[in-house]
């Protein structure tokens, strides 16, 4: 009988569960903008506003997103 083979450090079966790619990465910093532009979207609604709360919504929603997408990296590169 063979000995099963050693799979290779960089094998994807072996990759973290962190995987950065381009897809990841666009699909967190348009849903980011999504989510919280919507929650400031439903402020500005509450609080009779015009445009007040949306764009601060998107704004954080796109930090909250690099964030995130850094902290990713980050963690990968470990």
């Amino acid at each position: 009988m063979s000995e099963p083979r050693k799979q290779d450090r960089n094998s994807p079966q072996e990759t973290s569960g962190a995987s950065v790619d381009g897809i990841t990465i666009v699909s967190l910093l348009v849903s980011g903008m999504i989510v919280w532009g919507g929650v400031g979207w439903l402020l500005d609604r509450l609080t009779d506003h015009r445009a007040l709360f949306l764009p601060i919504g998107i704004l954080l929603g796109l930090g909250l997103a690099l964030y995130m997408v850094f902290a990713r990296l980050r963690v990968h590169s470990n």
